[in-house]
């Protein structure tokens, strides 16, 4: 095939444009991340494309499978384009009705629209809808909107144009110099400058030089990397693309995670595609630069995020990390220069040459400039992924786009950067988001994980549980790490059982501070977060545990007395059949009660139990 040249780019953008906007032609774009595929997106897209044929449909409406919209809390989710308009947690029942009403009568079905919580009003039109309109997609510019297994829709969006600038009309230095005007810093966790660590790498002697993309993601209640993959993937390779430009680089990998089969799956055709069209190969561009890319799968590791695991594990050794300097940028990947960027990092790139570094600055703060792609999850309305300006403040996130807590419960908690980040109360709330303010909170950004908790999250049980993440992928290599996070794990056990002392929090300050400045890696040095800011804002939590050998929001189980309330009991014996221990008894005549003395405070019946007859406290 022919080197594309910027023509060429500019003829398909055209024609595949031309196709998109037709005013005889409708797109019905159905979200086909991982999220609504779970939710049945794919039987939905099925009986859709079926009804549009036997309509006879088919010429003046396109079924399109895009990757993740970002609004999986309403996912399956269909928007039609070029209206705008917006349908949520589709069924396969509700698709005859909607391809007779809205795509042969021409009236759009109301219940099936997105439903303000607040107002309770329908809003038709995606763009009005609080989630989306408060965001600004930079990095997730064609999430939704763009089939992924597709590259014409890639290029009909501007897609390797930024690639074509950097290949033909910039030396390497002026990539470097407009990544360092840009300010964009590392999206994976630690912030650091991105340009900076391509200059590093661009002077460091040697012919042979490697891209990486960390797509190692493994935080709990984090899919930004995996989102992006499965929507977007030519916009990670083309990122990719002019990282190697700039630092004269001619093999990349992109190191992902075993778990994420669809991502991996789009990635494997995005590369074909690119192949095909001459984007990557040899001669890319007709300019004799020549750069390829694979993919490296890892086993699911959560310290191989780390880089040099993650090196390590390329090079078919055992994923922990190795003491630094030298940094990779000197000496990484089989001992030559290594430039390593996260996804979302590398998915700015192509924007950023292609408008120039000074219009992605003019976004976010003074020390952390464009925008920020987060998942929000946990006790919140609207889940999903977003992307915000840095500075924008966590209350507009949490209530602004994410619709506030769920089921009317009280707001507690956000805890940011993944098991390694911190908690962050109420009353810090109108904080802006970005490195420097959620580190002097005791928190970090990490690669973007939000999680909403309410009044019935326990501090004490949510810093065990990210303690015991940590635990349990610590690669052990490190002592402060190893034996750190385990002795801070028991006293936490020791607590959330009615074992604590006082004597307890002071030690558990001494262990995480120890651990923050001996640990080998990040993973050591951060897993002591949720326990600090914890301490610091919900110590009175702790000592009511220690003290009172009480639990307030009623969650660790060991410290709970359950009981059945007799004038509330229906006497159907549900929650007798539910307890594993036998330790529920009576009839439907006399009705139930529960002993003491056998029961081990599992709580099953409580969960159980429909007519909340089960209490404890």
């Amino acid at each position: 095939m022919a080197k594309l040249t910027i023509d060429d780019l500019k003829r398909i953008k055209k024609e595949h444009e031309g196709e998109l906007n037709s005013p005889e032609v409708k797109h019905l774009l159905i979200c086909g991340g991982t999220g609504c595929h779970a939710t049945g997106s794919i039987a939905v897209m099925r009986v859709l494309k079926e009804e549009i044929t036997a309509q006879g449909l088919s010429e003046r409406i396109k079924v399109v499978e895009t990757g993740c919209n970002g609004f999986c809390a309403m996912g399956p989710i269909l928007v039609v384009h070029p209206d705008g308009i917006f349908y949520q947690k589709l069924t396969v029942d509700d698709i005859p009705g909607m391809v007779k009403e809205h795509f042969i009568d021409g009236k759009p079905i109301e219940k099936l629209m997105y439903k303000d919580p607040a107002t309770k009003k329908r809003i038709p039109l995606q763009n009005e809808i609080p989630f989306f309109a408060h965001q600004m997609p930079r990095a997730l510019r064609n999430k939704g909107l763009i089939d992924p297994e597709q590259i014409v829709d890639y290029i009909a969006r501007d897609g390797y144009q930024g690639a074509h600038k950097a290949l033909n009309k910039m030396a390497p230095e002026e990539i470097v110099q407009q990544m360092i005007i840009s300010g964009l810093r590392g999206r994976g966790g630690a912030g650091f400058p991105t340009g900076m660590k391509w200059d590093f790498a661009s002077k460091s002697p040697g012919t042979v030089k490697y891209v990486l993309c960390n797509a190692d993601e493994g935080d709990p209640g984090a899919f930004m990397d995996r989102s992006i993959l499965e929507a977007d993937p030519h916009a990670v390779l083309e990122g990719m693309l002019i990282a190697a430009r700039a630092i004269n680089a001619s093999k990349g990998y992109i190191y992902a995670r075993t778990e994420y089969p669809l991502a991996i799956k789009r990635l494997e055709i995005a590369i074909a595609q690119a192949k095909a069209y001459g984007l990557l190969g040899d001669d890319i561009f007709g300019t004799g630069m020549n750069f390829d890319i694979e993919i490296y799968q890892g086993a699911g590791a959560f310290v191989c995020g780390e880089e040099t695991a993650l090196i390590a594990s390329i090079e078919g050794k055992r994923g922990t990390p190795c003491p630094r300097p030298p940094y990779p940028s000197v000496k990484g990947l089989w001992g030559s220069s290594t430039v390593i960027n996260n996804v979302e990092t590398l998915a700015n790139i192509a924007p950023i040459i292609l408008n120039g570094g000074a219009w992605f600055a003019k976004f976010g703060t003074d020390n952390s400039k464009g925008t920020k792609v987060f998942a929000v999850t946990g006790k919140v309305k609207n889940s999903g992924l977003i992307e915000v300006p840095m500075g924008t403040t966590l209350r507009d996130i949490v209530y602004e786009i994410g619709g506030g807590p769920a089921a009317g419960a009280k707001f507690k908690a956000v805890q940011t950067g993944g098991p390694s980040g911190g908690v962050i109360p109420e009353q810090l709330l109108d904080t802006g988001v970005d490195y420097d303010n959620l580190q002097k909170l005791g928190s970090i950004m990490g690669s973007g994980g939000l999680i909403v908790m309410d009044e019935h999250d326990c501090m004490v049980d949510i810093a065990k549980f990210y303690l015991k993440f940590c635990v349990d992928e610590s690669c052990g290599k490190c002592a402060p790490c190893r034996i750190g996070g385990w002795q801070l794990l028991h006293i936490l056990e020791g607590i959330s059982e009615g074992r604590g002392t006082l004597e307890d929090l002071d030690r558990m300050r001494r262990i995480s501070k120890a651990m923050q400045k001996a640990s080998l890696c990040g993973l050591g040095q951060t897993a002591a977060n949720p326990v600090l800011s914890t301490l610091k804002y919900f110590e009175d939590e702790y000592r009511e545990h220690i003290v009172n050998h009480r639990c307030p929001a009623k969650k660790c189980t060991a410290l709970l007395d359950f009981f059945i309330v007799k004038n509330k009991c229906k006497k159907c014996g549900l929650c007798a059949r539910t307890c594993p221990e036998k330790a529920i008894s009576g009839d439907r005549e006399h009705g139930y009660a529960i002993d003491k003395t056998r029961c081990i405070n599992c709580g099953l019946c409580f969960e159980a139990c429909k007519f909340e007859a089960v209490e404890r406290n």
